[in-house]
Parts: structure tokens; sequence; C-alpha cells
């Protein structure tokens, strides 16, 4: 078999109470994540307090310390 160079995504192990933001796509923005299944993850808005809840779906990418959130506009 030839060697080739392969990009690895692991999906992201979220629990509950994780304030998080999400950089891009029809997500984007800061959530609370108030509930984690092994198929499902229940997000809240924390300025509209809507709720959501989605397939998993997010992939850890990055994580910075003493990041402002909810993020100012």
């Amino acid at each position: 078999m030839a060697a080739h160079n392969v990009t690895i995504f692991s999906p992201y192990p979220f629990s509950e109470g994780q304030k998080i933001n999400i950089a891009g796509g029809p997500r984007q923005g800061d959530w609370e994540v108030i509930a984690v299944t092994e198929r499902k993850v229940k997000l809240r808005c924390p300025i509209s307090f809507r709720e959501f809840e989605w397939d998993r779906f997010c992939y850890f990418s990055e994580e910075r310390q003493g990041t402002e959130w909810p993020q100012k506009d």
C-alpha cells in the first residue's frame, strides 16, 4: 500500500456547562453546552437563551485561554 498524507478528525468530547464559540458556518457564535448524548448535543445561546439540539457536528480545532465570552460584536 502507498503512503499518503491523511488528515484525521475526531469528534469533540463536549461536556455540560462548557462555554464554546463556533467560528464559522450557520451555527457560528457563542453557545453553552447544556446536554450531551452519544449522538446529540444541546446548546443554548447566552444572549437569546434559545436552545437547539443537533447531531454532534463539532471537531476540535483550537482552545484559547482567557478569552471573553460571550463576545461583543
